[in-house]
């Protein structure tokens, strides 16, 4: 497990245009598929540049995209007519420009640039085929501007991805949806997002960051950048283990940004690292899609231009540290050069594991994330042993980080397959595959556990779960309820856990991780759940580690929000709508979260400004009455409250009363809903932890 140690590689940048265009196509249009191809690849070459141009003029990221994407349709009427012309990125930089122009003038906004801009265009249409002397300085710059631009600290990570693909790699919000295993709608929600707050920030769309803002927006875009590839690298969901068309766009992204910013270390070094990982994309994979771990690739399938383009990267990075721009390395280079090691040993056993594990220390200095901390654990047990890396492994395991991750376990499982502790290494593959996402890990792990022959007797942890839940005598809000405890402890522990081999002590770790720090009514909630569970299986002793907790006397539990504040927070615009509505239907309800969290469409009485919860009713202000409206709109039963995606296929809750019909997305959970809640209060509380939802009912 030496991939990437980022959070969660390649293609050349953009070409040189060819020294002859295609022909002019016949009045029968014949040849408009190729015209069509030819405008696709400008577009996607071409279209960052345009853009960052535009958004220099019009200073609006919506109204420079909606003026590019003109072009682009102005190129798609004329050029099967009329022919492609010899420069195709200049003819549409100069007829989004043109429009530019026409929006400004309409607009009577901005004379004197207006008339700067009159005179720059007033040239034919033909003069602008062919570049001005030191066009190339200002594209460059506006392009930098326009890779900052989407990497705003202001901007959440995931608008950041989003907005980056669309106006500098390119792609369609269909093409993105695809690449990130998403539905359009939510791509298209979040690059207007990201517009959204760059217009409400008040971004400047001209000036450059000051050199401190300066490096640390860079940080931000190469960290977009590396989310990107390693989303292509290692796909976390879907079937397939690797998306080359990810990697592809960060790599070019990576060579764009060390181009435009030819002083940063970091930004060579993460080129180095994206080359060199991507050039083991042919050997990562066997005939059948299966993952191939790295000990065990052809290593002579390795692409070795990519590996010399790495090297090269690798050393303007290193001369720049040593050089204009002296310092200690950086998380890129430190990774770069771990992929250097892997790259320079001929084969596996001459892998200087050594070498690596003192470079992951380095790297744990710099990033204490738990995923660099595994990566240290598996170069750690290659180089001194595997009890030795088996030890670094276990103190990972109160980590919440990795809770839910399948890294940690398939690491467990190899270092104590070596250490010929089988049967245990089987049980942690199993589990390993029950929290995989991606298919293909997934099969991998299965067959790896196969593949020891121990028998396993006894249902596995998911499938008993099920049965559990159907065959209980719950009434809808209980079954809700145990439900969300089986489901943690099932991501926790895996769907495939044998339940014959699940101990108290895992089950104690994952109560720990998920309800550690929760009140004691939701602690005991739990608890309860699990003792159903365990007595209806016969195993009574999985709660065996778990005390009751003592309920908070009354003047221990935490005061509500300020009266003030709340209301303020009730009506933020800001909120999500949702969020805001499940707020104020629970403050002015005064009903049970678990009550209001179980609210269908079906049960509402919007007339009367109430919902029917069991035998009697939830009712709130009128005035909360279209948000709650907003939320049903166009849906007739299902969930009232919805999480914000749909769930894994292994993940699909068995009872349809927790799954919306129209949009097939989940129940919104009790503890994701609290999560947010105390996300949203953090400021408002003393103590800076945030409120409990149960605090809006004492604020009213």
């Amino acid at each position: 497990m030496t991939g990437p140690t980022g959070a969660r590689g390649g293609g050349d940048a953009a070409a040189p245009a060819p020294d002859r265009s295609p022909p002019a196509p016949g009045p029968s249009g014949r040849d408009t598929p190729d015209v069509h191809a030819v405008v696709s690849a400008v577009w996607r070459l071409e279209s960052a540049r345009i853009t960052a141009a535009l958004v220099r003029i019009v200073r609006d990221v919506g109204a420079a995209e909606e003026l590019a994407q003109d072009a682009l349709v102005a190129a798609l009427e004329q050029w099967p007519a009329t022919g492609v012309p010899a420069n195709p990125a200049a003819w549409l930089t100069t007829i989004a420009k043109r429009r530019a122009v026409d929006r400004i003038r309409r607009a009577e906004r901005e004379e004197r640039k207006h008339a700067e801009l009159a005179r720059e265009l007033a040239e034919p249409m033909h003069a602008a085929a062919e570049p001005a002397p030191g066009d190339d300085t200002d594209e460059s710059a506006d392009v930098l501007r326009l890779l900052l631009l989407t990497c705003h600290p202001a901007l959440p990570t995931q608008a950041r991805i989003a907005l980056t693909l669309r106006l500098l790699g390119g792609l369609t919000p269909e093409e993105i949806a695809r690449a990130l295993l998403l539905d359009t709608t939510t791509v298209t929600r979040r690059i207007a997002e990201g517009k959204r707050v760059l217009a409400d920030q008040r971004v400047d769309f001209t000036g450059r960051p000051a050199p401190e803002e300066l490096r640390e927006r860079i940080g931000a875009a190469l960290e977009v950048i590396y989310l990107v590839f390693n989303e292509g690298y290692a796909a976390t969901s879907g079937e397939d283990l690797i998306r080359p068309d990810l990697c592809l766009t960060a790599l070019r992204l990576g060579r764009l940004l060390a181009r435009l910013a030819p002083l940063e270390p970091e930004a060579h070094a993460l080129v180095a690292l994206m080359e060199l990982q991507a050039s083991r994309q042919a050997a990562r994979t066997g005939p059948d899609g299966e993952p191939v771990p790295l000990h065990e690739q052809n290593r002579g399938r390795w692409d070795p231009l990519l590996i010399r383009r790495g090297f090269e990267a690798m050393l303007r990075a290193r001369d720049l540290l040593a050089g204009a721009r002296p310092g200690p390395p950086g998380p890129y280079l430190l990774q770069a050069a771990i992929a250097v090691c892997h790259a320079q040993a001929r084969t596996a056993e001459e892998t200087d594991w050594a070498q690596i594990a003192a470079l992951y220390q380095a790297l744990a200095h710099l990033l204490p994330t738990p995923v660099v901390q595994l990566n240290r654990a598996v170069a750690v047990g290659r180089a001194e042993g595997p009890q030795a890396g088996l030890d670094l492994v276990d103190a990972l395991h109160p980590d919440p980080t990795l809770q839910d991750s399948h890294l940690l376990p398939s690491v467990r499982a190899d270092l104590l397959l070596r250490l010929g502790r089988r049967a245990e290494a089987q049980a942690e593959f199993r589990r390993a595959a029950g929290l995989a996402r991606n298919e293909a890990e997934r099969a991998f792990l299965l067959r790896r556990a196969a593949a020891l022959g121990i028998a396993v007797t006894g249902p596995d942890l998911g499938a008993a779960a099920e049965a559990f839940l159907a065959e209980a005598a719950l009434d809808a809000s209980s079954r809700r309820s145990y439900a969300q405890t089986l489901r943690r402890l099932r991501a926790g522990l895996g769907e495939t856990a044998p339940l014959g081999a699940v101990t108290a002590d895992q089950v104690v770790r994952v109560f720990a991780t998920a309800w550690g720090d929760a009140a004691a009514a939701t602690w005991n909630r739990h608890r309860a759940a699990l003792r159903s569970f365990a007595a209806w299986a016969g195993h009574e002793e999985l709660a065996a580690g778990l005390p009751r907790r003592p309920a908070a006397s009354p003047a221990a539990r935490p005061a509500p929000p300020p009266r003030r504040d709340l209301r303020s927070l009730l009506r933020d615009p800001g909120v999500p709508a949702r969020d805001r509505a499940l707020w104020r239907v629970l403050h002015e309800s005064g009903a049970t979260v678990a009550a209001v969290l179980a609210l269908g469409v079906e049960d509402l009485d919007l007339a009367h400004d109430r919902a029917r919860s069991g035998a009697v009713f939830v009712c709130w202000h009128p005035e909360t009455t279209p948000l709650v409206a907003e939320l049903a709109a166009e849906r007739e039963r299902g969930p009232l409250f919805l999480s914000a995606r749909r769930p894994a296929p292994a993940r699909t809750p068995a009872d349809g009363a927790d799954l919306c019909p129209r949009t097939g997305r989940r129940r919104l959970s009790y503890e994701r809903a609290e999560y947010l809640f105390k996300h949203a209060t953090r400021e408002l509380d003393p103590a800076g932890a945030g409120f409990t939802l149960r605090t809006l009912r004492a604020g009213m």
